[in-house]
């Protein structure tokens, strides 16, 4: 069965066994994971596809689209690649697991089906309902004018969300009912996300803070990798449209470990023996998007996969090898397994080309960061970059870095990161000057 497969890492002649990785992806989030997996001793060689300049520091890159599964595949066979481990969502929705696992090469992710908990917004709704998992009340729609009707009767404020994947911006908070069917007709009516707006949920809008939770499953068991505060918003104050994140920080205060651990048995537990009561058991990195309110966390949503800015500050604060955890959720081991982290803080500030989220400029050249990796504590990921064949580093894309520092206190892990994005010199770029707000808001 898909989720199932185990595999055996390569024993090299000395004894000690060695494993050939292959990650797929070209943001941040691959960055952070290839950075994480390259300082593991049980790693033989390291590729990325199509991996992006900053990856190439740390992993070999290789020209294969992440959703150019019959080229990932036979580039896996030819390389005996031990392990494979996607980092965006759309490959996962589309199946890439299955495509790997059918030519017997071990894929770190969910099935197709399974991935649907982030590829259906009404099948996560329908997991959670199945489950017990507090979340917001809901209704989905395939007609637009029933959702509009819907809307005039509800009123605001109110959420729709196209029901298939839209990138993180598929998701309208509106405070007005205006603002609702306004983002009916783009979504349902302009398409702006394709096929993934022929259908919306709109639910009840909740209120309190939004944080992210992480677990690490393989199939029956979840394994909690800890949890962040995100910054959706494009603008200071949380102003401006959605994006796929500007930047985020953990530990989280409102959210300290007694909540942390109580929702991760409300909202990842259930929902991981629901998906194996279905003969769908999920196995990879789970999400969970929760809103703290008044009457405790209530979910939000899944995604199957880590989050984007969320993996680069969990996985610096990470102390234990990654790449064995990941081997241990392939061979369904998780039971015995434990990871260990290091006592500090992190934040991640990301840099966007201007114009993002709309209508990102590409092209600018980006200077300046050697000597913002210089800044004690501060990883400078590559999200969107391309790279002249002098080495010249440009824009190539709307999120572009993720400038990503620890510390022993938020303050000061924040201090480092603003450091560092003060030494790149790019006029062309942008960042929100208020990641940790919250954290560091007056009691």
């Amino acid at each position: 069965m898909v989720g199932n497969l185990c595999y055996t890492p390569r024993l090299e002649p000395e004894g000690i066994f060695r494993m050939r990785v292959l990650v797929v992806g070209s943001g941040a989030r691959e960055h952070a994971l290839c950075w994480s997996l390259a300082a593991s001793p049980l790693l033989t060689q390291l590729w990325c596809a199509p991996g992006n300049p900053g990856i190439a520091s740390v992993a070999t890159c290789v020209p294969i689209g992440a959703m150019d599964f019959p080229a990932l595949v036979a580039f896996a066979q030819d390389n005996e690649i031990d392990l494979v481990v996607p980092g965006p969502e759309a490959p996962l929705v589309a199946g890439l697991t299955d495509a790997m696992e059918a030519a017997s090469i071990s894929c770190f992710g969910p099935s197709m089906a399974a991935a649907q908990l982030e590829g259906s917004k009404t099948f996560t709704k329908e997991i959670a309902d199945a489950a017990g998992i507090p979340t917001a009340k809901w209704e989905r729609f395939e007609d637009a004018e029933a959702a509009r009707a819907f809307v005039r009767r509800r009123g605001a404020p109110i959420v729709v969300k196209a029901d298939g994947l839209a990138a993180g911006k598929g998701v309208v908070v509106a405070s007005t009912e205006a603002e609702a069917l306004a983002a009916i007709d783009s979504i349902m009516d302009a398409r702006i996300f394709g096929d993934s707006g022929a259908a919306v949920v709109i639910e009840e809008c909740l209120v309190g803070e939004e944080v992210s939770l992480f677990a690490l499953c393989d199939g029956e068991t979840a394994l909690l990798l800890g949890s962040a505060q995100d910054h959706k918003r494009v603008g200071d104050g949380d102003t401006g449209p959605n994006t796929g994140g500007m930047g985020c920080y953990s530990p989280v205060p409102a959210f300290p470990p007694s909540l942390e651990h109580a929702a991760f048995e409300r909202t990842i537990r259930p929902a991981l023996a629901e998906m194996a009561r279905r003969g769908t058991p999920f196995r990879g990195f789970l999400f969970a998007g929760l809103m703290l309110t008044a009457d405790g966390p209530k979910l939000i949503e899944y995604n199957t996969r880590f989050g984007d800015p969320e993996c680069e500050v969990l996985l610096m604060k990470l102390k234990s090898d990654l790449l064995p955890a990941l081997q241990a959720a392939c061979d369904g081991e998780l039971r015995d397994f434990d990871l260990r982290w290091n006592d500090t803080a992190a934040v991640c500030v990301v840099m966007a080309a201007r114009g993002y989220p709309d209508a990102p400029e590409r092209g600018s050249v980006i200077r300046g960061l050697e000597k913002a990796a210089a800044v004690p504590g501060v990883t400078v990921f590559h999200a969107g970059t391309m790279a002249d064949a002098d080495g010249t580093i440009r824009a190539a894309g709307g999120r572009v870095l993720a400038v990503t520092a620890t510390g022993a206190t938020i303050a000061e892990a924040r201090d480092s990161a603003y450091k560092a994005v003060g030494a790149i010199d790019w006029p062309e770029g942008f960042c929100r000057s208020d990641i940790g707000w919250r954290a560091l808001r007056p009691a």
